[in-house]
């Protein structure tokens, strides 16, 4: 994962709004820590840095075009991708997850996914690869969108205006944000580990 401090400073408001798009359209996004991003920028934007309500619009922009890129890759490619295992940036097992994902959530999965690292890459591309109806998969992916930047980048907006100093706090709470978002894909490879065992 990267430091998302050092990615707003070195990319600022544009290359925000294009990781997002990228975690959530191209393959090789899904290594981009969306949430710390979203929610430190939300911090800087408390600060004056961002107007936040450029970031917010311009991001929600963002993730519900990179959500249907993925979508359109899946229904395009379709099964091909589970018969390729492209290295470090594309692995079968990526979309093995997702498929599992989604046959556990249906169509909620692609609300779900946004607050899920990796998953949420790959779950648009399964919606398209099982075929599901694009205005269906685009109400979802709206309201996802809409949740997930917007609930991200608010908490970190109200939480930047709550204190003093916030810049002392953004890498720490980053980091626990970067935890609790993984915390379900660890708690998955616990159980295989558990019943492969048994």
């Amino acid at each position: 994962m990267l430091d998302p401090i050092f990615l707003i400073e070195t990319v600022g408001l544009i290359g925000i709004i294009f990781i997002i798009f990228a975690e959530t359209g191209l393959f090789f996004g899904f290594f981009f820590p969306g949430d710390s991003l979203l929610f430190t920028a939300g911090i800087l934007a408390s600060q004056g840095i961002f107007n936040i309500y450029h970031l917010i619009i311009f991001c929600i922009i963002a993730a519900i075009l990179g959500d249907s890129i993925g979508y359109w890759s899946g229904k395009k490619y379709g099964r091909k991708l589970f018969e390729s295992d492209a290295g470090f940036f594309f692995k079968k097992q990526r979309i093995y997850d997702a498929e599992k994902f989604y046959e556990k959530y249906g169509k909620y999965t692609i609300i779900i996914a946004r607050f899920v690292p990796i998953i949420r890459t790959f779950a648009p591309i399964v919606a398209g690869i099982g075929k599901m109806h694009y205005r269906t998969f685009l109400l979802y992916n709206i309201f996802g969108g809409v949740f997930w930047v917007f609930g991200v980048t608010m908490i970190g907006y109200v939480f930047g205006g709550m204190i003093t100093n916030p810049d002392q706090y953004i890498i720490p709470i980053a980091l626990l944000i970067i935890f609790i978002s993984f915390i379900p894909i660890i708690i998955k490879i616990m159980k295989e580990k558990y019943l492969r065992r048994d």
